[in-house]
């Protein structure tokens, strides 16, 4: 097409759009366009389908409600283009620049696309191809309730765009730059976030069940209500994420664990169940205040757990990750925490000591159960005015753990090292005799 044929074809379509006599829809379907200069142009509804638009200038143009579908737009210049509600299904964006552009409500899935004679026997059939933006540029982007379902995004800056509420289920965004992105009530499911920046990130009620966020940034994201079961979190950097999750957020199996408890506690044993949760994972879950004493709890994933205030009596929490956890006011007397890795976590004003067993007839017995921690590991734990008297603390690890005010007196603390720990106030049994 010439630009003469060009210009023709978009006089008609403002024509069109203005319902001016002499005006027609421009249809640039399988028009190759590449390298035009279409800066501003006013492209509303226009039919656009296939057509080569690769390393075109289309900076600040209005294509909201176009038909963009498998169109070649390979690195052309989007920046702040209208693009609400086209239909980009199947695209090749790869390395576009889309900054401050409208992608609200656009349509970003695979395409299916009708080819012929290439089949078997010449025959013709569907070639489903996925929308490619891999390396474009979406800083600032307005992306909310788009859908990018099944997208590559691999390689893309998306760093403060808006994708609220977007359809992502599937999309592979690997390496991406989102730091700063407004991804709440987003749809990632099973979506690739391979070491993706998300710094600062809000992703609060999104939906990353089963999605992949091995080595991602998450320091500062807000993950508030997000649904995270099954996702894939090794070697991700969590440091001041906001992770809590309600008990919601998790699967039925541990839903109907933790009510069967609750019923089991509130009735004395006559009805529900004791909850066995062992080897869960309950990362980052939010369960503050509750009553899960007596539960088993062994080999329990409770990383970056909020657990405030809550009720743990005698129970079975060894050989857990309570890494970075916050237990701070909880009552863990006579829990098993032997082997547990404590590392980072939070026990301000906490009660991690003797219980006075009870008979039958409900009445004290005289006879105390200790807190059973030997071999696990504080390092850097923050024990302000935790209460562990009684508590068997041998072979613990308490490096540059702070004990500001901490009561062990009648602790067991052979072999427990001190090495760095903030000791201020402790109160501590005597040396034990190397002897003994």
């Amino acid at each position: 097409m010439t630009p003469h044929e060009l210009v023709a074809v978009l006089e008609k379509h403002e024509r069109w759009l203005k319902n001016r006599s002499g005006g027609n829809r421009a249809n640039l379907t399988m028009t190759n366009l590449e390298g035009s200069n279409l800066a501003g142009v006013e492209l509303t509804q226009g039919k656009l389908s296939g057509a080569n638009m690769a390393h075109c200038d289309l900076s600040n143009a209005n294509l909201s409600h176009a038909d963009l579908f498998a169109a070649h737009l390979t690195k052309a210049d989007l920046t702040g283009c209208n693009l609400y509600r086209a239909d980009l299904r199947g695209a090749h964006m790869r390395g576009a620049k889309l900054k401050r552009a409208i992608l609200k409500e656009a349509d970003l899935r695979g395409g299916a696309l009708l080819y012929g004679g290439n089949g078997a026997n010449g025959s013709k059939g569907l070639d489903f191809v996925r929308s490619d933006l891999s390396g474009s540029d979406m800083d600032d982007a307005m992306m909310s309730n788009a859908n990018l379902s099944g997208a590559d995004l691999t390689d893309v800056s998306m760093n403060g765009a808006d994708c609220e509420g977007a359809l992502m289920a599937g999309a592979t965004l690997m390496r991406s730059t989102m730091k700063n992105c407004n991804l709440a009530r987003a749809d990632l499911r099973g979506c690739n976030l391979s070491g993706v920046n998300l710094q600062g990130a809000i992703l609060r009620d999104a939906n990353l069940n089963g999605a992949v966020l091995a080595g991602a940034n998450l320091r500062n994201a807000d993950l508030q209500g997000a649904k995270m079961e099954g996702a894939d979190l090794a070697g991700a950097d969590t440091t001041g994420a906001n992770m809590a999750r309600s008990a919601e957020n998790f699967s039925i199996q541990i839903q109907e664990a933790l009510h069967n408890h609750y019923t089991w506690i509130n009735t004395n044993g006559a009805m529900g169940s004791r909850a066995d949760l062992s080897g869960a994972d309950l990362s980052h879950i939010d369960l503050h205040g509750v009553n899960l004493s007596g539960a088993n709890l062994r080999g329990v994933r409770l990383v970056g757990a909020k657990m405030r205030d809550s009720l743990l009596i005698m129970c079975d929490i060894s050989a857990a990750d309570l890494t970075d956890s916050d237990f701070s006011g909880a009552i863990l007397d006579g829990a098993t925490l032997r082997g547990t890795n404590l590392s980072g976590a939070r026990f301000d004003g906490a009660g991690i000591g003797w219980v006075d067993i009870k008979g039958p007839d409900g009445r004290p017995t005289g006879r105390l159960w200790a807190a059973n921690l030997t071999g696990s590991n504080f390092t850097g734990a923050s024990c302000i005015r935790t209460n562990m008297r009684g508590a068997n603390l041998a072979g613990c690890d308490f490096s540059s753990a702070d004990l500001t005010g901490a009561i062990l007196s009648d602790a067991n603390i052979r072999d427990a090292r001190f090495t760095g720990a903030n000791l201020t106030g402790a109160s501590l049994p005597p040396p034990p005799d190397p002897d003994d």
